[in-house]
């Protein structure tokens, strides 16, 4: 993890020390969509439209020349899940669910493919990949009892006890990538869709991740509420079911991950003599230049 942390900042700093007199900042906002995949949801894209939930943005971007691009972005999305949607029998009768704000701080590096420089109409239009690191809160709720819980300091899976993994962290860390593509409405406007995968460091999202453990243990520790949003399964089913603290509550061998993708907007600032100045020509540029 810290190896691939270290990449990351490496090649960042390197983009920034090749600026050229193309250079230029821009400022956005974006707006669209956020979803998640994990132990209530192992397949996004068939999940249930309840799972797509609103995200906003704003950003700063630094055109370091025609291809290259590092961006500083603030984002906000909602993840959510429940394994009454789900399509399998098995997932109904566990009866888990989640909802969780998210947080983001991200900073990432874009290749522009074709290249791409809005002053000028020089090249207004191009797809692009990107990469980086992002640090980010969560914090999974469940409904009960007529009101929303936070799940983490109930220990539901008996974290903190004994012989136990310690309590979740909420701060975490991720690793965007994804693509996009941007136009330019003219020299001073830009706009792009763009989509974007985080792959996380944690399973705990959605709160479910390992072994059910023991109830009565996480009674006497957590009270009963956090027994009771342990295992949900008595509240859907007509008929006891029998699980010990070894029962299999999620998937521990893959951590949780979410989208965030939507449009943006965008502005190119005037040069301020700090960047550089606005190089219009008409000439097209070839190969990238780094």
């Amino acid at each position: 993890m810290k190896k691939v942390l270290l990449a990351v900042l490496v090649i960042i700093h390197i983009l920034f020390l090749q600026s050229t007199v193309q250079a230029q900042l821009e400022a956005g906002i974006s707006v669209g969509l956020s979803t998640y995949q994990g132990d209530l949801a192992p397949n996004s894209i068939s999940g249930s439209f309840s799972q797509l939930h609103f995200s906003g943005g704003v950003f700063g971007r630094y055109n370091v020349n025609n291809f290259v691009a590092a961006k500083l972005s603030l984002n906000y999305g909602k993840l959510s899940a429940a394994d009454a949607n789900s399509a399998s029998e098995s997932q109904q009768m566990r009866n888990l669910s989640f909802r969780s704000n998210v947080f983001e701080g991200a900073l990432t590096a874009e290749f522009n493919i074709l290249g791409y420089q809005p002053y000028n109409y020089e090249r207004t239009f191009s797809p692009y990949i990107f990469a980086g690191v992002s640090f980010f809160n969560f914090k999974p709720e469940a409904f009960y009892d007529n009101e929303w819980v936070a799940l983490q300091p109930l220990g539901t899976e008996g974290q903190g006890l004994d012989g136990n993994p310690d309590q979740y962290k909420l701060f975490e860390i991720a690793i965007p990538v994804g693509i996009g593509v941007k136009y330019a409405l003219n020299d001073q406007w830009n706009v792009g869709l763009e989509v974007g995968l985080r792959k996380t460091f944690t399973d705990y999202i959605d709160d479910v991740s390992g072994l059910y453990g023991d109830k009565a243990a996480i009674a006497a520790a957590y009270g009963d509420v956090a027994a009771a949003l342990n295992d949900r399964a008595g509240e859907v089913s007509n008929e006891p079911v029998v699980r010990t603290a070894t029962s299999q509550r999620g998937n521990a061998e893959k951590d949780d991950s979410f989208i965030i993708s939507g449009i943006f907007i965008s502005y190119n600032f005037a040069d301020n003599g700090l960047v550089g100045g606005r190089r219009k020509s008409k000439r097209k540029t070839g190969c990238p230049t780094f």
